[in-house]
C-alpha cells in the first residue's frame, strides 16, 4: 500500500514514461519585466521556448554517461524524492540538521547593516572567525570582485577599499557557502556549479535590482539552497545506493527543481530570516505563474541570464537558440556578452 501511494504521488511506472513538471525556466521569457504587470497567465496559456532551457541546465548539472530514462526513476531517486516530500512536511529536520544556517550570519548581517555599529568592534567580530577572514579576503581578490591590481590583504583594507556594503555582502557569501560540505568525487562538480549559480543569481539581483540591492543579492544568494538540501540528502542516499546508480532521470531533476523552491521557502522561514524572504520565495515557487513585480521578479530574470550564460559557456546553445533566449529576456548580444564574461569570472 505504501508503495502503491508513493508510485502514485510521483507518477511513476515500471515502463511507462511521465510527463515532467514544468519549471520556472520553461515558461514565456518574452516579456521585460517592466512590462510583465498584467495578472499572470496559466502556463497552458503561455508560449513555450523553442529549448527546454531548465532540462538543458539540469544535464549540465548531472553529466552522465547513462541514458536518460526520462519519466522512469531509479532506486536512487525514489529515496530521495521521499525524502523531499518528508522535508517539505517537516522543513524544521532539514533547517537543523540538514542544512542549518551558521548563526553568525544574521548577527554579523544586522552589525555590518548598523552604520551606528563600531567599525572597530566590527572588524574584532569578523577576525574571531580566522577561516572565516580567509575566505572573506579570498573573494575581495577573485576576479570578480577585484577592483585594483593591488591585492588586499587585510579586513581593514577591505572594509576602506570596498566599503560597509560590500563586505556586508561578502561575509554573509562566505557563511553561506559554509552550509555546502562535498564529499563524493561525483557529486563535486553538481555542488561547485549550484554554488557558482548561486553566486551569479545573487550579482545579476544585485545588478538589476531598482530596490534594494542588498536584499536582492542575498535573496539571489539563497534562492537556491532548497537544491542545497536536496543535494545534501542526495549525498547520504549515495552511500546506499547500488554500484553505478546515478541521478540520471529527467523525472528527478524536474522534480528537483519544483520542489527546491518551495523547500527554499520554508526554510527561510524556519531560519527566521525577514518576512520579504520567505514573501519573494514564495511567489518564485509558484510553478503556474512567473512573477510580476518586486525582488521575486528580479531573481527570476537573474536565474534564468546565469542559465544562459553557463550553458553558452559550456557550448550547449547554438547561435540560433542563443539569439532567441536573449531576445526572449529582453537583452541584445552586446548587453549579454558583457554580463557574461562578468559572470564566467564567478
Amino acid at each position: 500500500m505504501i508503495k502503491s501511494l508513493f508510485n502514485k504521488l510521483f507518477n511513476i511506472r515500471d515502463t511507462a514514461t511521465v510527463e515532467r513538471p514544468k519549471s520556472f525556466s520553461t515558461t514565456d521569457l518574452g516579456k521585460s519585466l517592466e512590462s510583465a504587470r498584467k495578472p499572470a497567465k496559466p502556463l497552458e496559456d503561455i508560449s513555450v521556448v523553442s529549448v527546454d532551457l531548465s532540462a538543458l541546465f539540469y544535464s549540465l548539472l548531472f553529466p552522465t554517461r547513462v541514458k536518460d530514462t526520462g519519466g522512469v526513476a531509479n532506486n536512487l531517486e525514489r529515496r530521495v524524492m521521499a525524502e523531499i516530500e518528508q522535508a517539505l512536511a517537516s522543513p524544521q529536520v532539514i533547517a537543523e540538521k540538514v542544512l542549518k544556517l551558521p548563526s553568525k550570519v544574521l548577527e554579523l548581517d544586522r552589525k555590518l547593516a548598523d552604520p551606528q555599529f563600531d567599525i572597530k568592534d566590527l572588524l574584532a567580530l569578523i577576525e574571531r572567525d580566522p577561516l572565516l577572514s580567509v575566505e572573506v579576503l579570498k573573494l575581495c581578490n577573485s576576479p570578480a570582485f577585484k577592483r585594483s591590481d593591488r591585492d588586499i590583504t587585510s579586513l581593514q583594507q577591505a572594509l576602506v577599499q570596498l566599503g560597509r556594503e560590500q563586505l556586508r555582502k561578502f561575509v554573509t557569501t562566505c557563511l553561506v557557502r559554509e552550509m555546502l560540505d562535498i564529499k563524493p568525487i561525483y557529486f563535486r562538480r553538481f555542488g561547485a556549479e549550484i554554488w557558482r549559480h548561486s553566486m551569479q543569481v545573487a550579482f545579476l539581483a544585485s545588478e538589476l535590482s531598482d530596490e534594494d540591492q542588498d536584499t536582492a543579492f542575498l535573496l539571489g544568494l539563497l534562492h537556491d539552497v532548497g537544491k542545497l538540501a536536496i543535494f545534501k540528502m542526495l549525498l547520504d542516499a549515495f552511500v546506499q545506493a547500488e554500484p553505478g546508480e546515478q541521478p540520471n532521470s529527467g523525472l528527478f531533476r524536474q522534480v528537483m527543481t519544483t520542489k527546491s523552491l518551495t523547500l527554499s521557502s520554508l526554510l527561510a522561514k524556519h531560519w527566521q530570516l525577514p518576512n520579504t524572504f520567505e514573501t519573494e520565495l514564495d511567489k518564485l515557487a509558484s510553478v503556474n505563474s512567473r512573477p510580476q513585480a518586486g525582488l521575486a521578479a528580479v531573481v527570476w530574470r537573474a536565474n534564468v541570464i546565469s542559465e544562459i550564460s553557463m550553458l553558452h559557456q559550456a557550448g550547449q546553445l547554438s547561435p540560433e537558440i542563443l539569439a532567441n533566449l536573449l531576445q526572449q529576456v529582453n537583452l541584445d548580444q552586446t548587453q549579454f556578452d558583457g554580463l557574461h564574461q562578468k559572470l564566467t569570472q564567478f
